[in-house]
């Protein structure tokens, strides 16, 4: 019991990790397994998961100077492989892998952040057909964000300038390739933005790998593309190329040559246009002289306009017609109305006090007042006696009732 040598838990598991991070096989190795008990990324940017297969599974930790490196986001159920080293963590005394790569297995890394960039972006709305800008018609102002030296650049420069020679070509080169391309493109578009520099964006470059065209494939680039006041037109790569900007843009082309003649209209064209419509016009225009003219010989073929002398008498013998109309009109009715008049007056006369006298009626007065029956007077009482043509003083020797 005496040599019984005795160590603490501490001791122990220092021994076995130092065991564990000195056996050359276990410092860098590969493992591939399925993620699970993901606890997503923490304060400090660490991951914690567990990687496990059809039998057995292990802990597993990446720092986050590794993780800021991954081009996806890892989720429960993925299979990955990772790179990694084998150590003891001492608190718990339990075993766990330090991952310092992680790739997706069976499918490209950039593939899958692809996808995964592609999916978040189209459920916020950034791809829908109704937040998508109307290119100009005719843009004066034509930016151009692409690498200063490319075949890009030349080949927008040479089709604007054959199809809309009028046009401004404002070219802001950029990288468009490497980890730097990303904030030079997002700057460009911004300061495009910013000074209201063009009426219309081309952004884009040649083909290439995806790895060459991952810079397109950025969620910065694809949010200042979506937050563009200017219409964006992308044009990344080849005709079979797609990238986070072509869905994103307001409008995408196969190539940046595609893109120029989308965004700009054919001079040539144009002037074709213009002929025929003068010619339209002109057809248009002689038409209605014509039919203009032809509506003029008719008028002056009318005899007023042939002959003065034929208006005055046409335009005198209706003057003489409506006068006599007047004539008859007012003749009659004035003739009609003094008829009326003469029976009123006879009407008038037939009714008059000293019509009625005429016919041998009188009139008697006493007092001055009217008297209408024999008891207003007596005997001796003096009464006047009017008739149609004089009066008489009298005195009433008798009365008699009737």
């Amino acid at each position: 019991m005496s040599e019984m040598r005795i160590v603490s838990v501490t001791s122990l598991n220092m021994y076995v990790k130092s065991k564990l991070e000195d056996d050359f096989l276990l410092r860098n190795l590969y493992v591939k397994g399925e993620i699970s008990n993901f606890k997503g990324t923490y304060a400090s940017g660490h991951l914690y998961f567990s990687l496990k297969d059809e039998n057995a599974c292990v802990q597993a930790v990446m720092f986050s100077g590794s993780a800021k490196s991954l081009a996806f986001r890892p989720e429960n159920g993925m299979k990955v492989i990772v790179r990694c080293r084998v150590s003891l963590y001492e608190k718990t005394g339990g075993y766990q892998i330090y991952c310092d790569e992680m790739l997706p297995d069976g499918i490209g890394e950039l593939y899958l952040a692809y996808q995964q960039l592609k999916d978040k972006l189209e459920k916020e709305g950034l791809f829908d057909p109704s937040r998508k800008k109307p290119l100009p018609r005719y843009p004066m102002r034509i930016g151009v964000v692409t690498s200063g030296s490319g075949a890009a650049r030349r080949d927008i420069e040479n089709i604007i300038s054959r199809r809309f020679p009028i046009a401004k070509i404002i070219i802001a080169p950029v990288l468009v390739q490497g980890d730097e391309a990303p904030p030079q493109i997002i700057e460009a578009i911004n300061r495009f933005n910013a000074k209201k520099a063009a009426d219309v964006l081309i952004v884009g470059r040649g083909g290439g790998s995806i790895e060459d065209l991952w810079a397109f494939n950025s969620e910065g680039v694809a949010r200042a593309i979506a937050a563009s006041n200017i219409p964006v037109v992308s044009a990344v790569g080849h005709e079979t190329d797609f990238t986070i900007a072509d869905f994103v843009a307001d409008l995408r082309a196969p190539t940046p040559s595609a893109a120029a003649e989308l965004c700009v209209p054919d001079c040539d064209e144009l002037k074709r246009n213009i002929a025929l419509m003068v010619s339209q016009c002109k057809r248009a225009l002689y038409s209605f002289v014509d039919a203009q003219t032809a509506k003029l010989a008719l008028l002056t073929q009318k005899p007023c306009l042939v002959s003065m002398d034929y208006y005055v008498l046409d335009r005198r013998a209706r003057l003489s017609m409506t006068e006599k109309a007047l004539d008859d009109c007012f003749g009659g009715y004035i003739k009609d109305t003094k008829n009326k008049f003469e029976l009123c007056t006879t009407r008038l006369e037939a009714y008059s006090p000293l019509k009625i006298l005429e016919n041998g009626f009188s009139v008697v007065k006493k007092n001055g007042g009217v008297v209408r029956s024999v008891s207003q007077i007596s005997q001796c009482d003096e009464i006047e006696v009017r008739f149609y043509d004089g009066s008489a003083v009298c005195r009433v020797e008798k009365t008699e009732k009737i």
